[in-house]
């Protein structure tokens, strides 16, 4: 069997069974489609909540920004782990216990205000359709390579599977869809990077390998890494610059993280508070054995990828040949790649080679003058595609290559799924029933939510066939949204019951507001194919603050004009105040002060 054949069968096996659960579990009320009737086990609801947090940016993207960036991409590692233990402490217990459907739901009760609810709706739609483009990105990226298609139509085949599955089973299908894209997932993303490990440094363990020696060299592997980049003008892997954006930015994802709507939904799924922060432990242990991964992963590629673009270390300027590309079996990967459009080379200056430098270094620039090279002659190289040609570089055996194609795809998708559960819970739970239609009937409610799931499903597939940037980066902006608008005010409206409907609309505004016109302004056009949100330093930035390091000042600004506008205001009614303090104070906790 060849190796589109076996990617057919692997991936059409797990979106069968995808189909298939979803058939099983289809939703028959608005209970079931916003929260699984609230009936999921814990630990189901970690391995789901796994998945739903583990997107394309973790499983397709985040190695290959950590491969040709290195240590400062480790604020993708930091900010995303660390966020979702600040949710687990300070947030998802506390939402379980109000017991609503939403997000906008929790903000509109709590602010007692539909003006709040519908701000929290807007607020909702702009994050999770930024991110969702990031996610039917890497599909399509997923798709195009294993099924050897173009980009455009593995996003549409992307699109197509989504709509079959969330549309039918709404959360209850997703959940326990979910839970099966995890197993999948982890299981694509460990074995390569086992393999990979063992072949580089003899440690079955990619995280300890990444501390090992690499066989070949004798030396340290990050130290031999750091040797074959810096000969080629590029900057040291293990180098960090920019310490407050690396500091803003592990800021900005952490707070990014604790407001993510789709994820804080699927605390509204468990039956008990109790349930709720079992559930954020379980996915924290799920979430940890990919990211302990990825890391090693990006590392052993980037070596890879350059001793194979210069066989001999690049002694004399030898590279690696036009002919060996074409004929040798060690660089079949970059013939399949470019099919797809995202790898292409040139042999600009006709040696026959094909020179892979950084030509932006000054010192290569003159050893380039002095060669005749005419260029980088790798001319395009998107970095979504290294985790997914990874086990292609490493020469491992078709069913490896194959089942990486399941879990990148599972990635993509689960996310996909609980991003547009969100975008339709908001529009037809919180816009048409809570604000336009309060009397609607629930019948009609699961309607106005199928055809809303239909709706953010097309509107995702055309902004994600030119998104601004890598599935990671612009899952980023999507994070920087959610820390300026969303973390604070469920921080306050949990913590503060001085907080009130004005302060938090007034807040909420200018949390987004600030931060898109930020990300606008320096980003230009937001939606421009190519633009590199990483490496965009032509701009000089507002205090040297990239965009994607912006969520953080957001979020202050949000805090800041809540409490000033608060305190010119009226105080929350009584009975609001006493509902935020019922939340926080754990259930018979006043009886027994009062014993006492």
């Amino acid at each position: 069997m060849d190796q589109y054949m076996l990617n057919l069968l692997v991936v059409g096996a797990s979106f069968a069974l995808y189909i298939g659960i979803a058939i099983w579990a289809r939703a028959g009320s608005t209970s079931e489609f916003y929260a699984a009737g609230r009936g999921v086990n814990p630990v189901m609801n970690g391995m789901a909540t796994a998945a739903d947090w583990m997107s394309a940016a973790s499983f397709i993207s985040m190695a290959g920004l950590i491969a040709f960036v290195g240590y400062n991409n480790s604020s993708f590692l930091m900010g995303w782990t660390g966020g979702y233990v600040l949710m687990a402490l300070l947030l998802a217990p506390y939402l379980r216990k109000f017991g609503k459907f939403t997000v906008p739901e929790f903000i509109g009760d709590r602010f007692y205000s539909t003006s709040a609810r519908v701000v929290g709706v807007i607020c909702l739609l702009v994050i999770s359709i930024t991110y969702v483009i990031g996610q039917m990105t890497g599909a399509g990226v997923a798709f195009s390579r294993f099924l050897e298609v173009e980009s455009w139509q593995g996003l549409f085949i992307a699109s197509g599977v989504v709509f079959m599955y969330a549309v039918l089973g709404g959360m209850k299908g997703i959940t326990y869809t979910q839970v099966a894209q995890y197993c999948v997932l982890i299981v694509a993303y460990t074995i390569p990077a086992v393999f990979i490990s063992l072949q580089l440094t003899g440690n079955p363990i990619p995280g300890l390998g990444l501390f090992s020696t690499h066989t070949e060299s004798g030396l340290p592997l990050l130290t031999k890494l750091d040797q074959v980049v810096t000969e080629l003008g590029f900057n040291q892997y293990t180098a960090a610059t920019s310490p407050l954006n690396m500091a803003l930015f592990t800021l900005s994802l952490m707070i990014g993280t604790a407001g993510l709507p789709h994820v804080i939904i699927r605390f509204f799924t468990v039956p008990k508070v109790a349930d709720a922060r079992w559930s954020a432990g379980w996915a924290l242990v799920f979430i940890a054995l990919l990211y302990l991964t990825a890391p090693a992963v990006g590392a052993m590629a980037r070596l890879n990828i350059t001793e194979q673009m210069w066989p001999n270390g690049g002694v004399n300027g030898d590279a690696v040949t036009v002919q060996q590309i074409e004929t040798e079996e060690t660089y079949q990967w970059m013939e399949n790649w470019v099919q797809t459009g995202l790898l292409r080379f040139e042999d600009k200056n006709g040696d026959g080679m094909i020179q892979y430098y950084n030509d932006g270094n000054a010192e290569m620039q003159a050893l380039a003058a002095q060669r005749g090279w005419e260029g980088n002659e790798l001319v395009t190289f998107n970095r979504d595609i290294l985790v997914l040609a990874n086990p292609e570089i490493a020469n491992l055996p078709p069913w490896v290559i194959a089942l990486i194609a399941a879990g990148g795809l599972a990635a993509a998708l689960s996310t996909a799924a609980g991003l547009l559960l969100a975008i339709s819970s908001a529009i037809s739970h919180d816009l048409i029933k809570g604000t336009f239609n309060p009397e609607i009937s629930e019948k009609s409610e699961l309607l106005w939510a199928r055809v809303s799931m239909a709706g953010a499903i097309v509107l995702a597939t055309y902004l994600g066939l030119n998104p601004p940037g890598f599935a990671a980066q612009v899952v980023a902006l999507a994070f920087g949204l959610a820390a300026a608008t969303l973390f604070p005010v469920l921080m306050m409206g949990i913590f503060s019951k001085r907080v009130n409907s004005a302060g938090a609309i007034a807040g909420m505004l200018v949390g987004l507001l600030v931060t898109l016109a930020y990300l606008f302004t320096y980003l230009g056009i937001l939606f421009i194919p190519g633009t590199n949100l990483l490496e965009n330093t032509a701009v000089n930035h507002l205090f040297g603050i990239s965009p994607l390091a912006f969520g953080p000042i957001g979020a202050v600004l949000n805090f800041a004009t809540a409490f000033i506008v608060s305190s010119m205001t009226e105080e929350p009614p009584q009975e609001v105040q006493d509902l935020v303090e019922s939340v926080r104070i754990p259930r018979g906790a006043s009886a027994a002060a009062a014993d006492h």
